[in-house]
């Protein structure tokens, strides 16, 4: 029955023609649907069946429900994988939970009806975009081991506001200066969370900043990613060229550790939940529109912080959390101000 619906819900998406989003840290084709329920029905008994079940969850409410769950499971994944660090090597942790998502992911991707376009996976911008997305795991598995979960998720969430600048630099958009003024507000945050001393900055926190750029660069690659490709098979392709990339880096700078039954089932919870995120994201930006859920993938760094604090018994200092606040509000700030932009624009 599930995979029925599935399938059925793909063939309507298909019917209609995706576009880009550089909203967030995640992009994924978006389809160009509104949120009526005449899009959300069709002939086969079990999407119907389905549909219906949904109903008890408002039509506006759905999208940004599912970026919550998206940025909630993205946060548990990592916090798995935190918690794997404790007895093996970062590389390590990386790739077994690779696995995990794969042997998890593949059969995701057969049950949405993806199986004719396996192909895609290693289409070669969608390979670009992914050896960034790479880049960025690499520095921010290092970075999450030894820095406090709630830092190192804020550092990354500047990740849009570094999109913004690049595409300025590369494509030559018009930034604006209450744009730029947001996006040094941001930077600024970003400081405060990795307060820098006389002796330097933390070379985790530099990870983690490196992470950040690494993303932006996968965003500004994902623009070139044709619209056709679909967002899971784009997901998935990421979840494989990690899993290669940490394997080689696992092999020519750790030793293997035998991961003991704990951390194996900490890691098949973190592909499972990596995977859980993958959809739930491409679920939201599917069904609901960019305005009413980007601003949601914000509490990512909410999660984060109250994991750090139940889990890890880590609350950011006082500099650090006005930090997560400051980049928190630029990055909300602009959303909302092109949502503004936009909605004139139509207008207009």
């Amino acid at each position: 029955m599930l995979s029925r619906y599935f399938q059925a819900r793909v063939r309507i998406w298909e019917r209609y023609p995706p576009m880009q989003c550089a909203c967030t840290a995640k992009c994924f084709p978006l389809a160009n649907l509104q949120q009526s329920s005449t899009h959300l029905r069709h002939p086969a008994t079990a999407l119907t069946d389905s549909h219906n079940a949904m109903q008890f969850i408002p039509t506006t409410a759905r999208g940004p429900i599912f970026m919550l769950t998206a940025t909630c499971s993205y946060v548990i994944n990592d916090t798995l994988m935190k918690l794997a660090t404790e007895g093996l090597p970062p590389y390590e942790v990386l790739f077994l939970r690779g696995v995990a998502a794969l042997l998890l992911g593949m059969p995701m991707l057969l049950m949405l009806g993806y199986r004719t376009q396996m192909h895609l996976l290693f289409e070669p911008r969608v390979l670009m975009r992914n050896l960034f997305e790479l880049a960025g795991i690499l520095c921010y598995v290092v970075a999450l081991a030894n820095m406090p979960i709630g830092d190192a998720s804020a550092l990354g969430q500047i990740t849009p506001l570094l999109v913004l600048l690049g595409v300025s630099i590369i494509f030559g958009e018009k930034i604006g200066g209450l744009r730029m003024a947001l996006i040094c507000i941001g930077f600024a945050g970003a400081i405060m969370v990795a307060q820098p001393t006389m002796q330097g900055i933390s070379p985790y926190a530099l990870l983690a900043l490196a992470n950040a750029v690494f993303c932006a660069a996968r965003d500004i690659a994902g623009r070139r990613v044709a619209g056709h490709i679909p967002g899971m098979i784009v997901a998935m392709s990421a979840v494989v060229v990690v899993l290669v990339g940490a394997g080689v880096m696992h092999v020519s700078t750790e030793e293997w550790v035998a991961p003991g039954q704990r951390h194996l089932m900490l890691l098949l919870g973190a592909g499972f939940f990596l995977i859980f995120g993958h959809f739930f994201i491409f679920m939201a930006y599917r069904i609901g529109p960019t305005s009413a859920v980007a601003p949601f993938y914000y509490t990512f760094t909410l999660w984060a912080v109250i994991s750090g604090l139940i889990v890890f018994g880590e609350l950011p200092n006082a500099l650090a959390l006005c930090g997560i606040a400051l980049v928190v509000a630029s990055g909300l700030t602009i959303v909302l101000l092109d949502e503004r932009r936009r909605r004139l624009t139509v207008v207009a």
